[in-house]
């Protein structure tokens, strides 16, 4: 890591532990993701389009997946037939990521 992104990461650090973050304007408030300035008119549109239907991209769906199994592998016995399978439908799902991501 470089000395700037060291004692940028520090200060942020220190900000936090010092409350200066807290009293932000929309603090505690979801961020609108609609509004990004690198993202195309027409895509923005399908965006929004697709999350007032509630579907979900498959990518954000498989990463949800993803979250919610390691979530259930920390609760099961280690030697554990369920356990195992948990494992193999984790694994499955990080390999179709990363397929996905290298035909991108």
């Amino acid at each position: 890591m470089l000395l700037f992104e060291i004692l940028a990461e520090q200060r942020i650090r220190d900000a936090i532990a010092n409350g200066e973050f807290d009293n932000l304007p929309g603090a505690g408030q979801p961020i609108d993701f609609e509004d990004e300035l690198f993202v195309s008119p027409e895509q923005r549109m399908v965006s929004r389009i697709l999350k007032r239907a509630g579907l979900v991209p498959s990518d954000v769906s498989m990463r949800q997946a993803i979250a919610r199994l390691r979530e259930e592998i920390k609760q099961l016995p280690e030697d554990d037939a369920q356990t195992e399978n948990k494992r193999r439908e984790l694994t499955y799902l990080l390999l179709k990521v990363e397929e996905e991501r290298g035909f991108s």
